[in-house]
């Protein structure tokens, strides 16, 4: 098991909610990922990070697998301009590679918010630290367990 999904599987054991991690063979995409799993394209929680233009810091964005962010309105939330995070920094901040960014297990804290679509659901998935790994759980807890706070940003 990667170091990745030993630090996400370890997050949600201290969290106390049931691990189940399936592994998917190309989800590349939200669509791969829900077709991989049988659930609808909204219940993939998409780890969208981008950089604070001002701060340098990484900004986590919780989205619907369906949605796009927009990114005035979640440069509004995040109270500064947006500009594209790079994988040196989304690795940095997270520990993560690109494509299996989880919204737990980071290697240090993030900001983060959280698209109300995804509450939408009892169940979601979302990234176990890999781009081939998922894990389900309830969307109640997910702005609990992240840390991300509900807003509206996506388009």
């Amino acid at each position: 098991m990667s170091k990745s999904r030993k630090r996400v599987t370890a997050a949600l054991e201290a969290a106390g909610i049931p691990v189940e991690i399936v592994e998917l063979g190309e989800a590349r995409t939200a669509q791969q990922a829900a077709d991989g799993v049988g659930c609808h394209l909204d219940q993939i929680a998409k780890s969208i990070i981008f950089a604070g233009a001002e701060s340098g810091a990484a900004l986590l964005f919780l989205t619907a697998g369906g949605n796009m962010v927009d990114s005035d309105k979640a440069a509004a939330v995040a109270g500064e301009p947006l500009v594209k995070a790079d994988a040196a920094l989304i690795r940095a901040q997270t520990g993560f590679a690109i494509g299996g960014v989880s919204p737990v297990g980071h290697l240090n804290p993030i900001r983060a918010w959280l698209d109300p679509r995804l509450l939408e659901f009892e169940d979601i998935w979302a990234a176990a630290g890999t781009p081939h790994h998922v894990f389900r759980l309830k969307s109640a807890v997910l702005g609990e367990i992240s840390g991300a706070e509900q807003a509206d940003f996506i388009q």
